[in-house]
Order: C-alpha cells, then sequence, then structure tokens
C-alpha cells in the first residue's frame, strides 16, 4: 500500500532532497509540501500548498498522511534575533507536530542538530532539544529524530560561517573524539530519513552522524 507524506521546510537544504526522494520513491504515491512561498514540482505527487506558519491550524486538514517529514529551520541572523529564530525551529515546528498528531498521522521524523540538549546553554541546542523533548511526548507510533552536524548544500542564502567550517571541519574530526561533528550533505541525511520512514517499527529513535552514514 502506497502511502501519503507531508514535509515541511520543503525548500532547504534536507527537505528539498528529502521531497526529491519520497517522489522517487515507489513507496509513496502523494506528497504535499506546505512552504511560505510557491514552489515549482515537474512530479505529478508532490502537492504543493503555500500556508501561513502562523495560521496553521487554518490548514490542518492538509496534514494527514502517513509520514510527517520535519525539516523546518533557519539562522539567527536570517531571522534578525533568537527570539525570531524560535519562532521558526521551535513554535511553528511543535504546532505542525501536535496538528499531525491530532489528525493521528503515525510517524514523525525531524532534522534535529548533533549537540542538541534541552539543558544547553547554547540558545540554539537548547531550542533544539526542547523541541525533541515536546515531541517525543505525542501520540505518535514512532518518533525518529536525525541528529546531523554541519550540513553540506545548496542554499538560497550565503552563509559564511558555513562555508568555513565546511572547509576545516574534515580536517579537524579525524581527530579522535570529534567524528559526530563532521560535515554530511543533505541528500545524506534525507536519504536515510526516507529509508528509515518506510520501517514500521515503534518508539523513539535517535540517528546521530555516525548511524546517518
Amino acid at each position: 500500500m502506497t502511502k501519503t507524506a507531508v514535509v515541511i521546510g520543503a525548500t532547504g537544504v534536507v527537505g528539498r532532497e528529502v521531497v526529491n526522494y519520497l517522489v522517487h520513491s515507489d513507496a509513496y504515491d502523494r506528497v504535499v509540501t506546505l512552504t511560505r512561498r510557491p514552489i515549482i514540482s515537474d512530479s505529478h505527487k508532490e502537492e504543493n500548498h503555500v500556508v501561513d506558519f502562523d495560521c496553521l491550524e487554518d490548514v490542518k486538514d492538509l496534514i494527514q498522511g502517513d509520514c510527517f517529514f520535519s525539516c523546518l529551520g533557519t539562522t539567527k541572523k536570517q531571522a534578525g534575533s533568537i527570539a525570531a529564530q524560535r519562532q521558526v525551529d521551535y513554535d511553528y515546528q511543535l504546532r505542525a507536530a501536535e496538528l499531525a498528531a491530532a489528525n493521528k498521522m503515525p510517524h514523525y521524523l525531524l532534522v534535529s542538530s548533533s549537540g542538541a540538549n534541552a539543558k544547553s546553554f547554547n540558545a540554539y541546542l537548547k531550542m533544539k532539544g526542547e523541541l525533541e523533548q515536546a515531541v517525543e511526548q505525542l501520540p505518535f507510533q514512532s518518533v525518529r529524530i536525525f541528529q546531523p552536524s554541519l550540513l553540506l548544500g545548496e542554499r538560497e542564502d550565503e552563509r559564511m560561517g558555513e562555508k568555513i567550517g565546511a572547509a576545516i571541519m574534515p580536517a579537524l574530526c579525524a581527530l579522535p573524539g570529534l567524528r559526530k561533528y563532521k560535515p554530511i550533505t543533505g541528500k545524506q541525511v534525507a536519504k536515510r530519513m526516507v529509508s528509515e520512514s518506510v520501517n514500521e517499527t515503534s518508539g523513539v529513535s535517535h540517528y546521530v552522524l555516525d548511524e546517518i552514514f
């Protein structure tokens, strides 16, 4: 039986690749993408809807299916402040997850971050950890949380810090104890997410960097 997937963050480094794998997967016959601006697809499987993430309740009927992929995210620089970043990285994603759970979607997959920790003194890692804890409490059949390090891939925005990190991190991560911070491509993360989404096992699973490769 084929499945329906719902994706938020479909224009990002991971989300874009997730959609590509989904539309080419025999396991899925419908892929619903919820975005802030329209995206064009040449696949008959993809169904794009432009939504206001401040009013997700208005489109709750679109958040139905078999697997929910939460790939939304921004940076402090893009958002303008930590508070604005938290709105995207925590508030929007949690509300979407709550609606997916309320609509009895069985499987939930989240792109989080290496080092996510609700008790972290780092605001970004703290919000990621808090989101993980929140979605783990929702009544999904399975919750799969992927914790990549620096994500490599084409972006609409230029991030100089990430360019520098992509250049020096591979060498640094050859040192003992630093492998979990090795950069990974959005395509690698997306491939593993989609392959795991057809796994019918239950419960909460975390995928750290070594398990994503």
